[in-house]
Order: structure tokens, then sequence, then C-alpha cells
């Protein structure tokens, strides 16, 4: 073990403990929660703040806030609270005693003119400048739905692509490569759930349906201690916990898709009853569910069927289930029960009736899909302790199935038949238990602890073959294996405030993997620190070590399902990373309206990285242990970008620019020499433009250009013994696709109705049609024979030219 771990454990608990019992002057507490009005649904970073003192906080996860102020028998307090799209509270308060206070800020009546904005929601007064975090960015959901969309399909991946430091894989894809790092290097959470493969359709869609969300935050840098067990961002995802008042939905069509929500009240009947005075009762639990399916097979399957004159069919469909029930057990108690499912299926069928008695039958499937729950219960032990305990369960598999049967006539007469089965399954199984607590002795202090287990089972990969052959005895394979490993947190931080200019988030989380016999520990120490140089101008700076104990083997670079999921061991090493970041950030209002700036650079150096040997796959020589295929490596990123936001009035929106490199090392590639990664772009621009023209009539547009993506092509090709032909490849990654650019457009009319509203869409995607580079690939040529025909060559192959579609939405 390693030999800091105890220490830094016991030092840990040592500081929480006289952070906690520091003694302090009189003072009262006000606690509570702050809902929305309309449908009690908690507003997660909403801010109460003390102007005349600067004295703020924000409220947590669950919508629970604790303000500690100096008590006066004679004086009051002036109190403000905001949230993005929302009018502000004000109200005065006493100061004489401690009190439970709840908060209901309605929604801002008009949207124009109000804050709709991709920006961090900070503690005190909301500007960015204040929060001691970087990289960290909350999209509101409102606005996530107006950016334009694929297809009609918004998507919450899609905009975060959109941000600086973030991009996609490639063309249409919704994977996230953060800073420089990979796809596994994410936490991505649902309901505090881990989700192992966010994607639908090959990548082209996310999992998320916006309808069912209350909140999604993306950290890119400068992790809290609170969050472990990656190395390059964490994306925390919360459902909406379901309307306490009235039954409401909403939902949509599109071209290839449709979608629908339900939510809320349970019991308020018998609320009012008790409390039939009281207009604002609401119900003491409530629920939320949500649906969405594809069509195209439905859709697909006459034309499938006429060209396979009905002997084949052949489709693919992908759907989404939520659900989350909220039980309001007392006051001071809530429990909360949610799930999600998700499944993408590619399939084919064919029967075949030969003329002679003879046929045959092909039946061949590829499937994949995320399975979370999680069980929550969260209580506020005193007005300044919260804890917060889940149990989670998250599970991904896929499945590859190939059955064939074949029936043949006999030469003595009768018929024989002859089967052949393929089944390949690969998934990771996650059983976690967690338990966190906030407590906010005072306005200037913050601090979380809590801890961790995770109980993970790995099954890399599972190939069962069945072989019957006709006259011959049949044979059965079975290859796989199963790893089962323990991950292991404890953590503590503080937000610090040390003066009115400087403030600091210090923290430390432990982290420790069982698998195999054997224990890897991981002592990690964080540490963000704000400092104002002027009153508008913020210094920043963060350093975080991380450490990840699962790894994501991958082969292909178009989002297929086929990506494994392997533990760390005591062979191959967990992946670890520190980064480092600096950055300046400013709030300034012009001609009434807000603006936002942030500057960020970092520097993140990472370790223990894997990837497949030259030439092995998931399926190629099942029989051997995955450890056996793979390499180690290093890899190295670093960075600036920059931000600059408009956030309130008719015209809304962000620049973004990225200016990065990544670069990896593996002893066993490229001849041991650092090579770009594959998704290595130097320059990045994103641009969000969102205007109302009225209330009803909306145009938004999206502008992004990358540089291109790096690949390796081969320099030319020599024969070996007269035959055999071999291609000469140059260094990794060392050739650059064409330069990537588009720009998508929306066009919204929004409809009144007395039931609620109605929204119609036209969206262009790839308005100019740009023929982006998918994949490059070698195109022999050919000689007529007359000294004419078509040279050797590379061609590109371009997925999407211009894409109309049309959407239609509804709120009830």
């Amino acid at each position: 073990m390693n030999k800091y771990f105890l220490p830094s454990f016991l030092l840990l608990l040592g500081s929480f403990r006289a952070l906690a019992q520091q003694p302090a002057p009189p003072t009262i507490t006000l606690s509570g929660y702050i809902r929305d009005a309309a449908t009690g649904e908690n507003l997660i970073g909403a801010t109460i703040a003390r102007p005349a003192t600067r004295q703020g906080t924000a409220t947590n996860a669950f919508g629970f806030y604790s303000l500690t102020l100096p008590s006066s028998a004679t004086d009051s307090a002036d109190l403000i609270v905001s949230f993005i799209g929302y009018d502000a509270l004000r109200r005065r308060v006493p100061l004489n005693r401690s009190q439970a206070l709840d908060f209901r800020p309605r929604p801002a009546a008009q949207q124009l003119g109000t804050a709709v904005v991709t920006g961090t929601r900070a503690d005190a007064d909301g500007r960015i400048a204040e929060t001691t975090r970087m990289g960290t960015i909350n999209v509101p959901i409102a606005q996530l739905k107006q950016v334009p969309a694929l297809l009609g399909e918004r998507d919450v991946l899609r905009v975060l692509q959109l941000l600086p430091g973030v991009q996609s894989g490639g063309e249409g894809q919704t994977g996230l490569y953060v800073r420089g790092g990979s796809p596994d290097q994410n936490l991505i959470l649902l309901d505090g759930t881990p989700v192992y493969n966010a994607s639908h359709l090959f990548g082209f869609f996310s999992v998320f349906n916006a309808d069912a969300l209350n909140n999604v935050e993306l950290i890119k840098g400068g992790f809290p201690a609170r969050y472990g067990g990656r190395l390059s961002s964490v994306l925390d995802i919360t459902m909406k916990e379901g309307n306490t008042r009235e039954l409401h939905g909403e939902g949509g069509i599109g071209i290839i898709g449709a979608r629908v929500t339900l939510e809320g009240p349970i019991g308020l009947g018998k609320a009012k009853k008790q409390n039939p005075s009281d207009s604002t009762v609401e119900a003491p639990a409530s629920f939320i569910v949500s649906g969405r399916r594809t069509y195209l097979d439905i859709l697909a399957r006459p034309l499938i069927a006429a060209a396979t004159e009905g002997e084949g069919v052949a489709g693919y469909f992908f759907h989404d289930f939520n659900a989350k029930l909220n039980w309001k057990l007392s006051r001071r108690d809530r429990l909360y029960l949610s799930g999600y499912t998700g499944y993408d299926k590619f399939y084919f069928r064919a029967n075949e009736d030969g003329s002679t008695g003879n046929s045959s039958k092909n039946n061949s499937s590829l499937g994949w899909g995320n399975l979370t729950t999680a069980l929550r219960w969260n209580r506020a032990l005193t007005d300044k302790l919260f804890l917060n305990t889940h149990l989670t369960y998250s599970r991904y598999q896929f499945n590859i199935r190939n059955e064939q049967e074949n029936r043949v006539s006999l030469p003595g007469g009768g018929t024989g038949k002859e089967t052949f089965a393929l089944h390949y399954l690969s998934n990771i199984r996650d059983w976690t238990l967690k338990s966190d607590l906030d407590f906010v002795p005072s306005p200037d202090h913050y601090l979380r602890a809590g801890g961790q287990a995770i109980w993970h089972q790995f099954r890399p990969g599972a190939l069962t073959v069945k072989d019957r052959p006709l006259d011959a005895a049949g044979t059965d394979q079975v290859t796989g294996t199963r790893t089962v490993g323990v991950e292991m947190g404890l953590y503590a931080e503080d937000d610090w405030r040390l003066t009115e200019r400087l403030k600091v988030n210090v923290g430390l989380r432990l982290n420790a993997f069982a698998v195999e016999n054997e224990l890897l520990p991981s002592v990690e120490p964080r540490l963000a620190a704000r400092y104002f140089l002027t009153d508008q101008w913020a210094l920043k700076g963060a350093y975080a070590r991380t450490t990840q104990f699962i790894h994501l083997l991958t082969n292909s670079g178009i989002g297929l399902p086929t990506d494994l999921w392997v533990p760390a061991t005591p062979t191959v090493k967990p992946q670890r990373a520190h980064q480092i970041s600096l950055g300046l950030a400013r709030t300034f209002q012009r001609d009434g309206e807000d603006y936002e700036v942030t500057f960020e650079t970092y520097y993140k150096p990472m370790q223990n990285l894997i990837e497949y040997q030259e030439g092995a796959s998931f399926l190629g020589n099942t029989d051997s242990d995955w450890q056996t295929k793979i390499t180690s490596g290093r890899g190295w990123a670093y960075g600036g970008e920059v931000l600059v936001q408009k956030k309130t009035g008719r015209t809304t929106g962000w620049l973004g620019y990225t200016l990065a490199w990544s670069n990896r090392r593996f002893e066993e590639l490229n001849q041991g020499k650092k090579f770009p990664y594959k998704y290595d772009r130097r320059h990045d621009i994103s641009l969000v433009v969102i205007h109302e023209f009225t209330p009803a009539v909306r145009l938004s547009g999206t502008f992004v250009y990358g540089t291109g993506n790096a690949t390796t092509l081969s320099r030319g090709n020599y024969t070996l013994g007269g035959f055999q032909v071999y291609d000469d490849y140059g260094p990794r990654n060392s050739f650059r696709m064409r330069a990537y650019h588009r720009m998508d457009l929306d066009l919204s009319f929004t409809k009144k109705k007395k039931w609620g509203e109605i929204v119609n869409s036209i969206s262009l995607y790839n308005a100019y049609s740009r023929r982006n580079p998918y994949f490059i690939y070698f195109d022999a040529g050919y000689d007529n024979g007359n000294g004419g025909g078509e040279k050797p060559s590379y061609k590109q192959v371009s997925l999407f030219p211009i894409i109309p579609s049309f959407s239609k939405s509804f709120k009830f």
C-alpha cells in the first residue's frame, strides 16, 4: 500500500473535524429549500445572498441551502434569491432567531430580456468571477432545446460539443473528447449513477431525453474532491422530480422518432383536504415518466420486403425510458427512486426456400444498451448539516448473435438439418453505495465529505459457438472470463473564503481498488483558488490529481458498441493524470445587458493509457487474455480556451475558441515515438446565436470549425516473395484530413393554446452542404490497356450533405 495513504487519511479527518468545530460569534442560521413555484422542482445552484455584506450561498443538488448570518435582536437582513430564467425574489428577514425558510421563485413571465445562458451558476451574487471552480459549465435545459438539432432530435451531448475544450469524435457523433482525453475518461452520471455508453445510432444521438432533465453540469478541470474515478471530465445530469401540483406533459415527433413525458403529483387530493385554505399546497409525492423511440425500422420495412421479395427483414431502432418517484417523508426527509433503460438493436432475418426442397434461415442481430437504477434518501440533519445516501445499480452490455439453419434433401429421401450459432456478449455491472455530507458552518465555509464503495463485475468478452453439422458430431465452444473489482473512496473538501478577494477550495480524495487479491491505492489532492485582481476581473488557478481504475479497449473510430470495459489489474496499472489550470474570468454589463468572458489554460500529463497492439481486436484470439493484446503508454494534453457569452437580451449566445495539443507515446506503437492522438485538433471554433424576433418566433444558428482529424495512411507498398504485397505506413497519425466546418439553422414558431403550446421547428443541418471528411480509403485505380484509366489515389467519404428536417413538439 502507498506509504502516504494512512497519514493522508488521518490528516483528512483531523482537518475536517477542526474546521467543523471552530468557534464562532453569535449567529443565526436560515435553511430550507428553493424550488420552482409552479412545479415544485428543485432549483440546483440557485443563489441566496445578502448584498449589503456580500454574503451568500447556493443550493445543493436537492435544492437545499443553509445561510448563517450574524445575529441581532433588532436588525434584519434583505435577501435576494436568484436563478437563471426566474424572477428574483426579495425578502426582509429578522436576524433575531434561526428559522426554516423556503423560497418559491417563479419562471420569468417573458423570456425576452431574461438570463438564458450556458454558464457557471456561482455563489453569492451569481457572477462567474465569484466561484473558485474552473472549467465548470451549467447548461440550462431551456437553452439546450433552442440549439439546432440533427433530424429534429434535441441532444445534450451535441450542445456540449459546442463549448471550448470539448469536441466530437467525427461527423454527427455525440462522443465527448474533453481536453485531449478519450471517451472512457468522462464520468457520466444520471442521478448519480454511471452511464457507460451514452450513444445511440452508432454515436449520432445521445441516450438523454432533454424533456426529462432538470440540470446538466460539465466539469472539465479543477475537479472538486467529491468527484473521482475519471481523468478528463465529469458530466453530472439530474432528472426532474415530477410536478407536485398538477399533471403536465410534453413531447414531440420528428423525422426519425417520437417522445413523450408525463409528470404529476401523487396524493394531492388528500393534501388539499388537510389544508383546504392553503392555495400553495403540494402533494407529498410526485412522479415523472418519459419514453422515446425511433421508427426507422417500421418506415423501412415495406421497402426491404419489396427488395427481398418478402424473404428478408432488416431494421434498426433504439428506445429510451426514464422514470422517477419522489416522496416527501417529512420536512427534513426525501426519498427518491429513479431508473433508466435504453437499447439499440440492428437485426436481419432471412428465409429462403429452394426449388429442390432445400431451405435456409438466418437470424443476425447486434444490440447494446444501458440499465440504471438509483435509490436515494436525503435528510437535513440540522439547519447546517445535510446528508445524502444512495444505492445505485448500473449495467452496460452488448450482444452479437448469428444463427443459421439449413435443411437439405437427403439422397435416400427425407431431409436433414444443420445449424450454427454464434453469440458474443460483453458487459460491465456496478453496485454502488455512497454517502455525502454538506456542512455550512458559516458563509465563509462550505464543507463536504463522504465516501463510496463500488462493486464492479467485468465481463470483457464471452464467446459461445455451437456447431451441428449434417453428418458429424456437434461441437460447443465457450470462452470468456469474469473479473470482480471493488473501488473505494473517501473525500473531504472546503470552499473557504479567506478574504474579500481570496477564496479557495481545498480537498483531498483517497481511493483504492481491490482486484485479484491486490490493493491499488491512490492519494489525490485537489486545490482551486480565486483572487479578485479588480472588482470585475478574477484570477483563477486549480490543480487536481486523478486516478482511473477502469479502461476502455477500442479499435473503432465511429462509435461502435464493441468497445470493451476492463479493470486495472496488478499487470495493467490504473490510469493517472495531473491537471494544472490557470485562467481569468470577468462579468460585465454593456447597454444594460450581461456578458461573461473566461480564459483558461491547462496542462494534463497522463500515464498508463492503453491501446490494442497492432493487429489485435476484441474478437481476435478469444482464447487469450485481453491483457496480452494491449500495450501501455503515456499522453500529454495542453492548450488554451476562450469563451465569450452574451447572457441577456433578445439575442443571446456564445463564441468559443480552443487552441490545443494532444500527443501519446507507446513503446510498441509507432516505433516507440510520440505521435498525435487521433482526435488531436489544433484549432476549434464554435459560434452559437439565438435571436427572439417575438415571443412566438425564434431563429437559432451554430457554426463550427475544426482542424482536420489525424489519421495514418500508406506511403506506398512493396512485394515480398514475388506475390505478397505489404503497405508501407508512415508515422502514426501523421496525415491530416481536410478541415471540418458546418453551419446549422433552426426556425421555430410557438403557438399558444388553451391547453398549452405547440412548437413547430424547421431545421437545416449542414446548411451550405459542406462535404466534410468521414474517413479516407485507398482506391487502387485501373488501367484500361490503352494508356488510360484511373491512377491509384486516396478518396474521401463524406457522410451528411445538407439535411432539412421538421419537428413538432407540444407542452400541456
